[in-house]
């Protein structure tokens, strides 16, 4: 009983933060996961940035908007999800994964969600658990599903490393440098046949 876990940003689509950095002209904006291990800490630094430029949900929305899958991710994901079931485990936000969900093929999506006032600012976040990706890898398996993970940051690692497979996906050179047990993979194909053998 096998069951894929995969991140979404960077993985399926491109990364949304960065996407609106370059959007709005706001360079700190780019800072992801793949910078930042304390995903908290991260989005507290991003809040208090969007307050300062009176930016909220509608602006990035307007963004995602134009954002679509990473060339060959929908592809992949159609053929993964013929052969086993396939759960995208992300840690952005049910406000900014709709859209993004549809051009996939509406996947099935765990992720968090976001404190909106009626002005429109974004006030907080509720994260669905604590490390919601390898808690949620742990409790599959606690059902009776082996998991095989990919993704590409430090919020993935854990998830990964947990499963009876896991697998860097367009990753960075440090994190590939860092974790160099883990098979790291650039192209959908090659990520699709790592999982085949791990099936």
């Amino acid at each position: 009983m096998n069951i894929v876990c995969l991140d979404m940003e960077g993985v399926l689509v491109p990364e949304i933060w960065i996407a609106f950095a370059e959007a709005s002209g706001i360079p700190e904006l780019k800072r992801t996961t793949r910078d930042e291990p304390d995903y908290d800490k991260l989005m507290q630094f991003r809040l208090a940035i969007l307050k300062e430029h009176g930016l909220g949900l509608k602006e990035i929305q307007e963004t995602i908007a134009g954002i679509d899958p990473l060339p060959g991710a929908k592809a992949f994901l159609d053929e993964l999800r013929t052969l086993t079931q396939v759960i995208i485990l992300s840690d952005t936000f049910e406000q900014f994964a709709k859209p993004l969900m549809e051009k996939l093929g509406w996947p099935t999506i765990f992720c968090n969600t976001l404190e909106v006032a009626e002005s429109g600012e974004i006030t907080g976040y509720q994260m669905r658990c604590q490390k919601s990706k390898y808690t949620t890898v742990k409790a599959l398996q606690s059902i009776g599903y082996d998991t095989i993970a990919s993704g590409d940051s430090f919020n993935d690692l854990g998830m990964i490393q947990a499963s009876k497979a896991g697998f860097l996906f367009k990753s960075t050179d440090k994190i590939k440098a860092d974790y160099p047990d883990i098979p790291a993979y650039e192209e959908f194909d090659d990520l699709l046949n790592a999982i085949k053998v791990a099936l």
